[in-house]
This record gives structure tokens, sequence and C-alpha cells, in this order.
């Protein structure tokens, strides 16, 4: 295995780790929008997102009842979803700049 390979390995699972469990500890407190919203005093005419039912909608996974489990899942899951589609355009990329020379 070549060093460049077990370097991304290895950020990869630490990434992994640090959304699973570090997520859990994470600010309770509004984010800045949210945070601004207040301030201002249109937070409570906010709309439901339209994808506030989806899978992954606040911070959790829908359907796990346990809050810490639901959070580092959502972590983990977006870790994995942004690991794929990056390597998946940095695979393109690689290859397209392999046909140029």
């Amino acid at each position: 295995m070549k060093n460049s390979t077990k370097f991304f390995l290895g950020i990869f699972l630490a990434s992994l780790l640090i959304a699973g469990v570090a997520s859990n500890y994470a600010s309770s407190q509004p984010d800045g929008l949210e945070k601004v919203a207040q301030d201002i005093g249109f937070g409570d005419s906010a709309k439901k997102p339209v994808n506030g039912d989806s899978l992954l909608a606040d911070y959790g996974v829908k359907g796990v009842e346990n809050s810490r489990l639901s959070t580092g899942a959502a972590g983990v899951i977006g870790v994995i979803a942004t690991g794929t589609i990056a390597s998946g355009f940095f695979f393109l990329i690689r290859r397209k700049a392999g046909e140029q020379k």
C-alpha cells in the first residue's frame, strides 16, 4: 500500500471517528442564521423546510430514537457521502488529466 493511500485512509477513518463521536458534543445553541433570525425577530415566521421530513433532517437519522446514536450516524453518513462524491470527482479529474498527456 502506497504512503498516500495510507494517509488518505487514515484521514478518512479519523473523520469517521470525529463525525460519529464528536458531533454529539457540538453546541446546542442556534447556528448563525438562526441566531440572526431570532435577534432580528423573524425566526418565528420561518416556514418548514421542503426537505424537513427527509432521512437526515435536523442533524439526525429519521427513525433512530436514541439522539446520540442518531446524531453520530448522521455524521458518519455525511462523511461517507462526502468522501464518495469527492473521490469520484478526483478520479474523473485524474483520468481527464491522464488523457491529455
